[in-house]
């Protein structure tokens, strides 16, 4: 369980294919809190801490997981956002964020508005999980939406945000993992049966 929170930026030293799975070998400051076995949100997709080495960590994604995310276009040398887990004595700055990515968008457009900016998203599919001025995490960040359609929506980013998660990567066209608010996926479930 995550917050979507981001708090610290990893940089993507190695990927390397095992079978269907991708290991992934990331340099971050934050490993010398982590152990392994731990979960980590990884641009949103929580995955296990396997390998500690002296100046990076390993995890390794899973086809269900390559297919479902972004990771499929992950590069080396690219940046990261990482999220550790949340700790259950602390504040919920975010919302609650499982790690369990549900879909990818599309960077639409980025518009400048003079100290923040606003970022405009297709999804792959329509979806009704999407309210205005409810929570969204994107690539692991949670913000919240306004202008929302049925497969589009926005979001505003701030200095600090940009400058302290991967949406200064971001161009029209980038590929982003989006995670629905949970409750919103409970009450569709609750109301379809």
């Amino acid at each position: 369980m995550f917050t979507g929170i981001i708090e610290s930026l990893g940089e993507i030293k190695s990927l390397k294919n095992e079978g269907s799975n991708v290991r992934i070998e990331i340099d971050s400051t934050l490993l010398n809190e982590l152990k392994v076995d731990q979960s980590v949100a990884h641009n949103g997709v929580c995955l296990t801490v396997e390998k500690i080495n002296t100046s990076s960590y390993e995890v390794v994604a899973v086809k269900e997981t390559i297919d479902k995310t972004n990771l499929g276009e992950w590069l080396a040398g690219q940046k990261v956002n990482l999220e550790r887990c949340m700790q259950m004595n602390g504040r919920l700055d975010g919302h609650i964020v499982q790690g369990h990515v549900d879909s990818t968008a599309t960077v639409q457009s980025i518009i400048e508005e003079k100290g923040s900016w606003i970022y405009k998203f297709q999804l792959r599919a329509p979806s009704k999980l999407i309210v205005e001025k409810g929570s969204i995490c994107i690539n692991g960040t949670s913000l919240t939406a306004f202008n929302v359609t049925d497969n589009s929506f926005e979001v505003t980013i701030i200095p600090y945000t940009y400058e302290h998660t991967v949406f200064h990567q971001l161009a029209a066209g980038s590929l982003v993992n989006i995670e629905f608010d949970i409750v919103g996926k409970y009450i569709q479930r609750m109301v379809q049966v």
